[in-house]
């Protein structure tokens, strides 16, 4: 029985050097922190990136701390990124230690910070190559008419950080940046990312027309110095330099700002998991390629979004996102994703204790 590995690392038992092997599998979870000052209560995002030692990465955004959650207005009390270290061993289970960036003071701070005061990142997706961690982050700024407070940003670039000590305590790790696409490309290399081969690949949401992705990637001996380096898939199924976002292929008519795509050895299909493009959406979709160039599928219906259907966890103020597959914590049979739900009314986050973290689901891969 063929099994992915978990946390990096699956354990196989066997009994007496011979018996069959059993795959033991960790089911995780994000529970909120509560009494201390810098105690993590809540935030969306949740991509992960497997170490080489075994342990998952979480990367997670905007996060609300502190003794309890707390929002002045329509201003929540957050930090734009922090961490999660997550374990996972056959006689103690799932464990997840939590990490907000604290100062020289103490005070609460993120992990990854643009030059710019008034801009900030939304950290994304990440791999590891050359001995280094290596975090997508998509530059935001507020938005100049927003629709609601919770939509008060756009995007305002992408850039590349470096940690080039992802062993150590993330309280004391050594971030880097580049500057991958200046503002204004209005597509954004940091949906999703992966190593294949001798390069990066970088799934792109381009802000126009049916926000289709485009797909940019960068040879593994150029990350230190990546917009130099970068290539997009053209139309006509050419690698060329830059990124030129309407002379480039749409690999998915329609995209999402948050996504997986990984590969599935036991299907032969390359996988990508997000949720329904369409606005106010309760679907989370399945799409398949043979290729990560496609041509990849329309997308099956993989879940309903139960906090956006008629029943005890619904609320007309509820929006879900930030779906992603998490492949080094299942089985062959099963997908394991999360998703984050929010509210269009800010203030809620303080009464809606069961919303704004990462819900986890675990489903059966279709036939």
């Amino acid at each position: 029985m063929s099994v992915k590995s978990l946390c990096g690392v699956l354990y196989l038992l066997l009994i007496a050097g011979a018996g069959p092997a059993f795959a033991f599998a960790c089911h995780p979870d994000f529970p909120l922190q509560h009494g201390e000052t810098l105690s993590w209560q809540g935030a969306d995002d949740a991509y992960s990136v497997p170490l080489p030692d075994g342990r998952d990465v979480w990367i997670f955004g905007d996060t609300l701390y502190g003794p309890q959650r707390q929002v002045v207005g329509n201003d929540p009390r957050m930090t734009h990124s922090s961490i999660g270290i997550s374990t996972c061993d056959p006689r103690t289970g799932w464990h997840l230690a939590y990490f907000i960036k604290h100062g020289p003071h103490g005070q609460p701070e993120s992990f990854f910070v643009p030059k710019e005061p008034k801009h900030w990142y939304w950290a994304m997706d990440g791999f590891v190559a050359r001995g280094s961690l290596w975090i997508t982050l998509l530059c935001i700024k507020p938005a100049e008419n927003p629709d609601s407070p919770a939509f008060n940003f756009q995007t305002c670039g992408a850039d590349l950080a470096r940690i080039s000590n992802p062993g150590d305590d993330p309280q004391n790790w050594k971030i880097s940046y580049s500057t991958l696409v200046p503002d204004g490309v209005k597509a954004y290399p940091s949906a999703t990312a992966f190593v294949e081969g001798d390069y990066a690949y970088i799934f792109t949401l381009y802000e126009a027309g049916t926000h289709p992705m485009l797909l940019t990637r960068i040879p593994l001996s150029g990350l230190d110095n990546p917009a130099e380096h970068l290539e997009y898939l053209a139309a006509d199924g050419a690698w060329k330099p830059g990124l030129v976002p309407e002379k480039a292929r749409q690999v998915m008519r329609q995209g999402a700002t948050e996504m997986s795509v990984r590969y599935h050895p036991e299907l032969k299909q390359w996988v990508a998991i997000l949720i329904d493009p369409g606005f106010l959406s309760d679907k989370i979709l399945e799409r398949t390629a043979p290729s990560f160039t496609g041509p990849w599928t329309d997308g099956t219906v993989l879940y309903r979004i139960p906090e956006m259907l008629p029943g005890p966890q619904h609320d007309k103020d509820n929006f879900c996102y930030a779906a992603k597959e998490h492949p080094e914590l299942e089985t062959d049979s099963s997908f394991l994703f999360t998703y984050v739900c929010n509210s269009l009314a800010v203030p809620k986050l303080v009464t809606r204790t069961d919303i704004y973290f990462p819900r986890v689901v675990t489903v059966p891969i279709p036939k």
